[in-house]
């Protein structure tokens, strides 16, 4: 993935003043910023290091972590800023020079197969691998012929055989990576295995402790409900086995250290207590939180990691959930368990999602072309206008409902459509048209938007408050009711009623961002495509919003930005899937 780069002025704040040579002159072109030269110079001074090269080396690995990269891959760099003339060390010196460099001596900075390391990194991705490893030597014991009635009574015919396959490889290895694009009944999946597993534990006469989490919230909602959703197709007894199943957040499961974002309080000498980890959306699981995650599992345990590895990762470093499928993909003892068939969307999205995820742009462009009831794209012209058509009949019903005191009208209504845009700011991004809507919004209604309790806006959580129960990608509605306004919060199974005084950090949302979306869905999304030169359009940004859309997705683009944002996936330099595939 390129980067566009603005050169840093004598008044940036990312202009590092006392930077020398190579440092400098990388700083100045805008590639690392002040603070990359900082910990760089720091480094090398309490080690004795000033080689020019490696302390590059150093400052480029701190910035390819800020960009969401565990390593710095040296031969790949260059390439990866083709726009811009620079003093590039040749590869073999650059990696001969950090390679003797004291600060790899003191195992500050680490250098494997090309790839330079900060300590921290290294050291998660080796505790990753190395726990992967040591889960694989013992398998669990289960009753192969109960197994088989558990799983064909919950996945009856031909059509469920994918779900049947999954759940019996997750009941009997250690490990299991299930994936799949949205719609391929993943969470289906999970719930028949539950029901299988509670009932081999029943065989025994012992109770299966389980724990369901996700990165998000939401997504930890959204989990919990869709396994009861699944349940409620299957018969009474296996009903009653999920009864009381609940999903969590992983800081929630781990149980974060107050002050501390990276540490819990359940780790290798405090392993969580339970029988079964379920992760969904692990896509969104950073290598930071994974190796905590590893760590605090039981070595007897099963895990299972459920996602789509080709959606967009997490907004921290790593792209864990892609090197564990990347990585098995060709050995024989794989944990990954692939579902293909989607079930979320009809024929004419489903096209459009998998010419995305082979990177096909022709396949694209005829599948944006060919239309139908199911794809539309507005290629030319002005947005406003058709986002203006899209958005504000839902912004309306969502009012309506909202001032006539019916939260659960006003949720489903806001479900009905969201507007996804790449960026925060600018002409293409959420503050924009939040403020753009917001007007039609009162040219239509007469409300006032500047008191932030309006009857009918649209709320999006952008922190977790476990006081409150609400968590980070939360939805809501503002609602009349008899003491006044409250936020009518979704919950997964209903909602919480709070005055919105008590909320925290929440923002208006008429529209939200791609990466906000993950773990959520629509009936109709408007997927708004920033120009082609953005170094946020991405295959990946592309075919995760796309996805979410359960009926309809409309695309706003020009070609050119569906071509690029096709052609430029969001690599990320990681020695896993490398280290995996050589275990």
């Amino acid at each position: 993935m390129s980067d566009t780069f603005e050169p840093v002025d004598a008044h940036d704040r990312d202009l590092a003043l006392a930077a020398v040579g190579l440092l400098s002159t990388f700083n100045v072109a805008g590639v690392v910023t002040s603070a990359d030269v900082h910990v760089a110079t720091t480094l090398g001074r309490l080690v004795g290091e000033r080689d020019e090269p490696v302390l590059l080396a150093v400052a480029l690995a701190v910035r390819a972590v800020r960009h969401g990269s565990v390593c710095l891959d040296l031969a790949a760099v260059p390439a990866s800023l083709p726009d811009l003339d620079l003093p590039w060390p040749a590869t073999d010196a650059w990696a001969a020079a950090v390679t003797a460099s004291p600060l790899v001596a003191a195992g500050v900075v680490h250098l494997e197969h090309g790839l330079v390391y900060l300590d921290r990194y290294h050291e998660q991705e080796t505790q990753v691998l190395d726990d992967l490893r040591d889960r694989g030597r013992s398998a669990p014991v289960v009753d192969e012929a109960l197994l088989e009635t558990s799983l064909t009574r919950v996945f009856p015919g031909a059509e469920a055989a994918e779900q049947r396959a999954a759940c019996h490889r997750a009941a009997t290895q250690p490990t299991t990576v299930i994936t799949g694009g949205p719609g391929t009944g993943k969470t289906t999946a999970v719930a028949g295995l539950l029901v299988a597993l509670r009932e081999q534990a029943e065989a025994r006469g012992e109770t299966l402790r389980i724990a369901l989490a996700a990165p998000t919230g939401k997504a930890a909602a959204r989990l919990e409900q869709s396994v009861r959703d699944s349940a409620s197709r299957f018969g009474a007894a296996d009903q009653a086995r999920l009864a009381d199943v609940t999903a969590m957040t992983m800081h929630r499961m781990l149980r974060q250290h107050p002050g501390n974002s990276t540490r819990f309080r359940h780790h290798r000498g405090n392993r969580l207590p339970h029988d079964l980890v379920v992760v969904d959306e692990a896509s969104m699981v950073s290598l930071t939180m994974m190796a905590r995650l590893l760590e605090a599992v039981r070595p007897e345990a099963r895990l299972v990691l459920v996602g789509d590895p080709d959606q967009l990762s997490s907004v921290d470093a790593g792209a864990v959930l892609t090197d564990l499928v990347r990585g098995y993909e060709h050995r024989p003892d794989s944990p990954v368990a692939a579902l293909t068939t989607a079930h979320r969307y009809g024929a004419e999205i489903g096209e459009l999602a998998e010419a995305l995820r082979l990177g096909d742009a022709d396949r694209a462009i005829a599948a944006l072309q060919a239309g139908g009831e199911a794809v539309e794209w507005v290629a030319e012209g002005d947005p406003a206008g058709t986002i203006r058509s899209a958005v504000l009949p839902h912004a309306l019903a969502v009012h309506d409902a909202a001032a006539a005191g019916d939260a659960f009208r006003a949720l489903a209504a806001l479900d009905r459509h969201r507007l996804l845009c790449a960026h925060r700011d600018g002409p293409f991004g959420v503050r924009h048209w939040n403020r753009r809507i917001e007007q039609w919004f009162t040219a239509e209604t007469g409300v006032s938007v500047h008191d932030a309790a309006y009857l009918g806006r649209p709320l999006l959580v952008s922190s977790n408050d476990y006081t409150l129960g609400i968590y980070n990608g939360d939805t809501g509605v503002v609602v009349a009711s008899a003491a006044g306004p409250r936020a009518a919060i979704a919950t997964g199974v209903g909602f919480l009623e709070l005055a919105p005084s008590r909320l925290g950090d929440v923002a208006t949302m008429h529209a939200m961002t791609i990466h906000k979306s993950q773990g959520s869905q629509a009936d109709e999304v408007t997927v708004l495509l920033p120009d082609e030169d953005s170094r946020l359009l991405t295959r990946e940004l592309f075919y995760t919003a796309v996805t979410r859309a359960q009926r309809k997705v409309r695309v706003i683009g020009s070609e050119s930005a569906v071509r690029a944002a096709i052609d430029r996936q969001a690599l990320r330099a990681s020695g896993l899937r490398a280290r995996l595939a050589d275990a």
